[in-house]
């Protein structure tokens, strides 16, 4: 099994892509990637078995028909949210919601932040995988999944806080120090040091681990109150298990 892990930035800069081979009892680095573009990333989408992008696949069902009424100068499905709970409909999905309940992390809002971008280019590369093959599920139940680094590494019991940025490059190399101490089965293959010097690649890294943990079915997947949500906003996959149990 080959899984990929893409950090999706708004532009092929900082875009990260990383491919780890699965092995009986091991895994190995077997491509990282900086500055990806759209091309790349379907390539190396159709060349694996499983995918994990750092970035929202979908946007909340609520705002559609807030968007659709104020457009139309229909006041109803507008007022539906007045006030700053309403608001909140709009700006997080039902994944959003349950991954803050899960880890206490807040993801980024797609529709109301920084991720608003990316989540476009998201899905214009969701739309070039789907011509090549065939749509993806947004819940994460086809070859595609969306993840999210961070409550990974907290699940797994690493420190993931303060080490994005230039200036926090020793807390990314430590950070890795950690990681590589928790997975010593796997084989960076001598991306160390660029790994020790890019948050972007290393965020490619775990969601490609994470992308493992979901072809393992060892993620928290939508229950029956969230499968209808998941299906068209998406579905964050937090891993449901430790690290070592990604090989077998």
């Amino acid at each position: 099994m080959k899984t990929l892990g893409v950090d999706l930035a708004a532009a092929t800069k900082k875009t990260a892509a990383a491919v780890i081979e699965w092995l009986p009892g091991s895994a190995r680095l077997v491509h990282l990637s900086l500055d990806v573009d759209d091309r790349e990333i379907v390539e190396l989408f159709g060349a694996t078995d499983m995918t994990g992008v750092d970035c929202p696949v979908g946007w909340p069902d609520a705002l559609i028909p807030f968007l659709t009424g104020h457009l139309a100068l229909n006041p109803a499905p507008v007022l539906e949210h007045d006030g700053i709970a309403g608001r909140r409909l709009l700006a997080y999905r039902d994944t959003d919601r349950f991954v803050t309940g899960q880890t206490g992390l807040i993801p980024l809002s797609v529709s109301a932040d920084r991720l608003a971008h990316p989540a476009m280019r998201c899905a214009v590369i969701q739309a070039k995988i789907a011509a090549l093959h065939g749509p993806q599920a947004r819940d994460g139940s086809g070859r595609l999944a969306e993840v999210y680094p961070a409550a990974s590494l907290k699940i797994w019991g690493l420190n993931g806080r303060g080490y994005k940025g230039r200036a926090e490059t020793e807390r990314l190399s430590l950070l890795l120090d950690s990681l590589t101490a928790q997975a010593p089965w796997l084989d960076l293959a001598g991306y160390g040091n660029k790994l020790a010097g890019s948050d972007d690649l290393f965020d490619a890294v775990v969601a490609s681990l994470t992308a493992r943990a979901v072809a393992r079915r060892l993620t928290l997947v939508p229950d029956r109150a969230h499968a209808a949500a998941a299906r068209t906003e998406g579905w964050i996959h937090l891993p449901s298990a430790g690290l070592d149990t990604l090989v077998g």
